[in-house]
Formats: structure tokens, C-alpha cells, sequence
């Protein structure tokens, strides 16, 4: 399963989806991460959204895991 993210949308829908999968199979997901809130709009190498989408793709890593030994119909 593929989730691209590539803004804050297409973050939260990733995790209502998995949180979503994770309820119907009886799993508890740990929170997914915060969203950033000390965003300067610069565009500063290093950004707290990098960060931020970084930390997403390891939540998403994490939940698939412990997801995998549901397949889907």
C-alpha cells in the first residue's frame, strides 16, 4: 500500500485511512506525529515540515508493520 505525501492533507488522510485499518483489526496505533507549528514560511534547509514528513513516513512504516499480518480481501 502506497501513500504519497506531499502536503499536510495527504498526511491526515494517510492516518484517518490506517488508524482506520488499524480499528477494524483491533490494533492500536501510537498518535501519528504533531503537526509543526513554528513554521517561518522561508523555506529554511532543514525545515520543521521536512522533519515533520519524515517523522509521517516512519509513523506509516510502523503502522503498515504491525498491519501486515492483515491481508485485505
Amino acid at each position: 500500500m502506497e501513500f504519497a505525501l506531499t502536503d499536510v492533507q495527504s498526511a491526515r488522510d494517510m492516518y484517518q485511512v490506517l488508524q482506520s485499518m488499524a480499528q477494524s483489526h483491533g490494533v492500536t496505533l501510537r498518535a501519528p506525529p504533531p503537526e509543526p507549528t513554528s513554521c517561518c514560511g522561508r523555506g529554511c534547509n532543514g525545515c520543521v515540515w521536512e522533519g515533520y514528513y519524515a517523522a509521517a513516513l516512519y509513523w506509516r512504516d510502523e503502522a503498515l508493520l504491525l498491519l501486515s499480518d492483515f491481508k485485505s480481501p
